[in-house]
Formats: C-alpha cells, structure tokens, sequence
C-alpha cells in the first residue's frame, strides 16, 4: 500500500510499527453544535481508510478525540444560559447519532479533553522543564523557534510564520509572548465564571492544540502510524502538535499525515464552514436524504480530493448506488431459482479481475474512484449472466459476496441496501404481476400492456427475465 504523506509531499510505502496493526488517531469535532457535511467529510474518509485497513486483515485502533472546552463552547455556552459541559455533552450525543446513521464505526476511543487535565498539566510541565515552554501572566506560550523542524509539514518557513503572526496578535497578548508565533498551551482564567482547573500556574484551562498532542500519545504510543485530520489543520493545528510532542519525547510523532480535501458549495466552490455561514448540518439533512446515499457520495471521492456538494451530485450517487442494488437483486433472484447452473469461464476470470483492480486502486492512496470503476465496469457481464438461461450460479454468488465487501468499505450495509418496507398494496401488486405473467403466457399482449401500465401508475418497476417478473417500487 501507498499513502500520500502530507508531511514528504509524496506517496510512501506503508510499514506499519506493528505487522498487522495500525495506529490512527483521527482530530474529532469541537462540540459545541451540530456537525456540518464538512465535518462528516473528514469523519466519512477516515473511516473509509480505516475499514479499508480492516478488509486488508488490519487491526486498527482508531482513535478521535472530542475538544469539549475552547473559547467556541465558552461562548456559545454563555449565550445559551448553560454550562460547557452540558453543552458538550449534548453535542457529543448528536455527533454519535449522527454518525451512527452514517454507518461510521465508533473509534476505539474517544477520548475528551476535559477528562484528561492531569496529563495535559504533566505534558505542558515537561515542555517548561525542557525550555521549550514559558509561563507568563497564568498563560504558558511554547517557543516555537526553539523546535528546529517548525514548519516543516505545513511547508512555510520561519519569517513567513512571524510575519502573519503578527498581524493577528493583539497587543496584550503580544506583551505575554516572546515571540509572535508561539502558540499558548495553557490560558490562565480571566473571568470569574469561566471553566478552570488548577494548574501549577493558577487556575485555567489547556490551548487547543496541546489536547491532542497528549490523548495521542497517552493512548497510541509516542510514534503514530497515521495522523488524519482536514487541510485546515495543517496549520496551526497539526504543525504545532508535532513541536510539542517531538519536544517532549524525543522521538517522531507520525510517520503518515493525511489530511482531507474540504466540501465546497455554490456556483463559486465555496469551503463550507461555520464561520462562513454557509454549511448544511448532517442533522437537517438526513431528514431529506438517505443516509446510505450521503454516506455513498461522500466516500466516493478520494479523500485528498474537494468535494462538490449539491442536489444533482447526491443525485448521480444515489443512481450509482441504485446499480449496485438492482445488481444483489438481480443476482439473488437467479440464485433462488431451481434453474441447473452453468460453470463460465469469463464470468470467473472477471471476478478475480475485479477484485485484483479494487484492491490495486484502494492500495494506491485510498483511489476510491478506480476501485468503484473497476466494480461498475464488471455490472454488465455480472447482470447479463444472472439473464441467461443457465447462469454461472457459483460465479454469481462469490461476486454478490465480493460486492458486499466492497461496499463495506465504503460504509453501506448491503442488508439494508436490499430491505424494503412491506407496503400495504404488496399483495394487490403479486396478484397484478401473476395475471400479467398469464396474459403473457396465453400471448395476449393488449391485456399484458394494460396491467404494465396499471402498475407503473401504482410505482411499480417491472423486469421481465428468462426465471420470472421481477417487481420493485421505484
């Protein structure tokens, strides 16, 4: 397998530390609302990587934090008339529903800031110890310059970093820091009613940067396998949280950084986010749209890619997806069937194929959009078969399973695919397809176009095999 590291600019080998094992740590959403599509983005392809690794034989301890307390939750709280921890618990809840109906699997561990205050205060004191820290006013800043690399992943060198930083550092905060571009790890309390802990630099609450820095290593191991996050993160973000650790083990943090393209919206492919306003929650959407097919179109673009979001992309997925479906269907209905089945050459020879292309396209940096091709390209042969009048019913049956793997991956469960509601006019429907399969049989084809139409007017798609009429609700 190859990955893109974000750190080398280039696709790498992967060697895990540990044969068989990956160690992933993924930065999980600041809770203080619903999350956006944006944020579901990075939750969608991360999973997508990791179920990936899971198809591979990997296992893989996947771990994504939550940030329950910063200056959003602070305010937002305020503005609510709450306190940040209940804030933070009742997003964190509908971060989990969410997801949940998104089929991403629960992380091994979802650690959250708050509960791990001891070990972020030990971390931050070891950094002071070191140098590499520096206490003033009840604020604790890291000295950026001091760590040689600062920069490195994010590609920008040192005069440019001060240069920026110090056009957004006001000037109070410019007279506690030695230097503009050192990043606070610790921000001593300034108002009686904000959420605090004790410190040995009085009371406070941790910067956000220095959170994941500590749940990953407390719950990883100083060296990650992986590190994924958005593009957006690159900097400040996953920059500053390779100076802490790097500062304080000794040792590289990461040997893979991943990092997700952003969803756009609009005419102009505008990023979608919080600040701009301009963001659809998974929330609202999921009371419109299929959950299956919002998880299928975000898993569908390769995950350093940008997405497009919009009513005719959902669209074009949900179609995909509905060949897919038509595809088991049509492969289950054959093998129900009495008919003796015929052993085919080709059909067995594409299944290997195909799984052969799946599996080059995943392993060159997640290429979902080469994997879903070499299984699309595979459905006319497949469906053309389970036609015939002796199908290759062993060939049949290994690509369904097959199939049902590969969608797996990308988060859709092949058994929910298939189930529909029971409707209330089933057995109107069943009676209808019988009396048109007797006009077919007795050829009179007036009174078979009569019923086809009966029944397309009821929602009903009819396809005529050589085993039956197949029915479905369009």
């Amino acid at each position: 397998m190859k990955l893109f590291n974000t750190l080398t600019r280039q696709k790498e080998e992967f060697k895990p530390l540990v044969p068989g094992q990956v160690s992933m740590y993924v930065c999980g959403p600041t809770v203080y609302n619903y999350i956006h599509i944006g944020n579901a983005r990075s939750a969608i392809a991360f999973d997508t990587i990791r179920r990936y690794f899971e198809y591979k034989g990997y296992k893989v301890n996947y771990v994504s934090n939550f940030t329950d307390v910063d200056d959003k939750m602070i305010n937002e709280a305020r503005a609510e008339g709450t306190t940040v921890p209940e804030l933070a618990e009742r997003y964190i809840q509908a971060f989990l529903e969410d997801t949940r109906a998104l089929n991403i699997e629960e992380a091994t561990l979802h650690p959250r800031a708050t509960h791990e205050i001891p070990a972020i205060i030990d971390f931050i004191q070891t950094l002071i110890d070191k140098g590499y820290a520096y206490e003033t006013d009840g604020d604790v800043y890291y000295r950026a310059k001091k760590f040689a690399d600062y920069g490195h992943l994010s590609d920008q060198n040192i005069d440019q970093l001060e240069e920026g930083a110090s056009q957004h550092v006001n000037d109070e905060e410019q007279g506690r820091k030695e230097d503009p571009i050192d990043f606070a790890l610790w921000k001593g309390q300034k108002v009686a009613d904000e959420i605090a802990w004790d410190s040995p630099w009085g009371k406070g609450r941790p910067g956000w940067h220095i959170e994941c820095s500590v749940m990953s290593t407390k719950y990883l191991g100083d060296t990650l396998d992986i590190h994924g996050g958005g593009q957006d993160l690159e900097f400040p973000h996953h920059e500053n949280e390779i100076a802490q650790s790097e500062a304080k083990t000794g040792k590289k943090f990461v040997n893979y950084w991943l990092h997700n393209g952003f969803v756009t919206v609009g005419k102009d492919e505008e990023k979608m986010s919080k600040s701009l306003h301009n963001f659809v929650t998974v929330h609202d959407i999921l009371k419109t749209v299929d959950p299956q097919v919002l998880r299928f179109f975000m898993a569908s673009v390769q995950y350093r890619s940008q997405i497009d979001y919009s009513e005719e992309n959902l669209e074009q997925a949900a179609n995909i997806l509905g060949r897919f479906k038509n595809t088991l269907e049509g492969i289950n209905y054959r093998l129900a069937d009495a008919t003796e089945g015929l052993p085919d050459p080709d059909l067995a020879k594409l299944v290997t194929e195909t799984t052969a292309k799946f599996e080059a396209a995943m392993d060159d940096d997640f290429n979902v959009q080469n994997a879903l091709t070499a299984i699309y390209e595979a459905l006319p042969a497949v469906n053309s078969n389970a036609n015939a009048e002796k199908a290759d019913k062993e060939s049949l049956r290994l690509f369904a399973e097959k199939l049902a793997a590969w969608l797996s991956v990308f988060g859709l469960d092949v058994d929910k695919l298939l189930a529909e509601e029971a409707g209330d006019d089933d057995a109107v429907i069943e009676e209808l397809v019988a009396q048109r399969t007797e006009a077919r049989k007795n050829k009179d084809w007036a009174k078979s176009d009569e019923l086809r139409d009966q029944l397309k007017e009821m929602g009903v798609v009819l396809k005529d095999t050589p085993q039956g009429t197949r029915w479905s609700r369009e």
